[in-house]
């Protein structure tokens, strides 16, 4: 690119200001050389174009980063989007007095309306379109897809709960407490006809929690099992994950929860990083279903207990000792006690067990002892 000298006058008056730049006039791809003059008494740049020439206020004057080389001084017109102006150096710059000045904005009610219109449209994708689509989804899941599905959340959930990053929480396997667990796992499935294999399994993990997951899994944690007085309080509770493995919560939740994920991650970033993963394990540990999901759990709850003749009240017992704890317990509590209103849970297992109700002993003392040392 050729170039002329810079003139410049030492007196009074401004300095004489002459060069030549590259003009891309917004229409043409190619860039023309064109001189580039001061106009002091316009109070303009001017540009000497073959057509004739025109003027730039230099009030109206603003910078384009370069955003490559940053070696390029680029000038635009406040109100023209298209034309540009390439000169060889930053010598004018400080004769344009709103050099980096933002556009004002206008119409600001326009733009107020369509980012109105861009939240609520997040909104109605997260909070309707993608339940909707998760609870049609669900339906259509193979179950080998889905029991997988389960697997590969809880190796997630194990890792994301490790908090020293070294090991996932391990599975509590002792045998005698393992056939114990079993044993009440039989007890409840005699007459109960699932869409899956039931597997149930204890993490080594002090939280006072129980989960299920797609696929027929049933997750407890070694701090329920510890903090439960009877092994009927424990088969009550997973009575009631077993009424979710039925009507298949889990695998809709997980759906839903990856939904939502992947609409916020496609918008805030991170859609495939650890972010992503650690949020949809905490989003299943403390699983929310809604107030007729959990209602008929706790339904499917009472009637597995008195065909197993086992008390549905047992259910009432353990809600009524996390709800003396209160917010000791909240990984529970927010799992268990949010919908319905517990009074109404507790007095529905209470009215479930008939009176006089003959129930017959699940597990030995030596078996319950073996249960609760599942994890030694």
């Amino acid at each position: 690119m050729s170039r002329v000298p810079t003139v410049i006058r030492v007196g009074a008056a401004p300095a004489l200001f002459t060069t030549t730049a590259l003009y891309l006039n917004g229409r043409r791809p190619e860039p023309e050389t064109v001189p580039v003059r001061m106009d002091e008494a316009r109070d303009a740049l001017v540009l000497d174009l073959p057509g004739g020439a025109e003027y730039w206020p230099l009030d109206q004057i603003r910078e384009v980063r370069d955003q490559a080389g940053r070696d390029l001084f680029i000038l635009r017109l406040r109100d023209d989007p298209l034309q540009r102006l390439i000169l060889p150096d930053r010598d004018l710059a400080p004769r344009l007095p709103h050099l980096r000045r933002r556009a004002p904005v206008t119409r600001r009610g326009p733009l107020l309306g369509w980012a109105v219109a861009a939240a609520a449209s997040v909104a109605l994708i997260i909070f309707v379109l993608v339940p909707l689509m998760a609870d049609r989804l669900a339906s259509f899941v193979p179950p080998e897809g889905e029991r997988a599905l389960g697997e590969a959340t809880l190796e997630q959930i194990r890792s994301a709960l490790d908090q020293s990053g070294a090991d996932p929480v391990p599975m509590c396997r002792g045998a005698p407490g393992t056939q114990a667990l079993d044993k009440m796992r039989d007890r409840l499935l005699a007459e109960a006809d699932l869409p899956h294999e039931l597997s149930v399994h204890v993490l080594d993990h002090p939280m006072l929690n129980a989960f299920a997951l797609p696929g027929g899994h049933v997750v407890f944690f070694r701090g329920l099992i510890e903090a439960a007085q009877t092994p009927e309080e424990v088969a009550a509770v997973l009575a009631h994950e077993i009424g979710h493995v039925v009507s298949r919560d889990p695998t809709r939740h997980a759906l839903r929860s990856a939904g939502s994920i992947g609409v916020l991650g496609l918008l805030l970033g991170d859609f495939a990083g650890g972010t992503v993963v650690l949020f949809l394990a905490e989003r299943l540990i403390a699983a929310q279903y809604s107030q007729e999901a959990e209602a008929s759990a706790d339904v499917f709850a009472h009637d597995l207990l008195r065909s197993a003749t086992l008390p549905p009240d047992a259910l009432a017992r353990m809600f009524e000792r996390f709800r003396a704890e209160g917010a000791a317990a909240p990984e529970f509590m927010a799992h268990f006690l949010s919908h319905p209103a517990l009074g109404n849970r507790i007095a529905a297992a209470r009215a479930a067990t008939p009176a006089g109700f003959d129930a017959r002993p699940l597990l030995t003392d030596a078996e319950w002892q073996e249960l609760r040392a599942i994890c030694d």
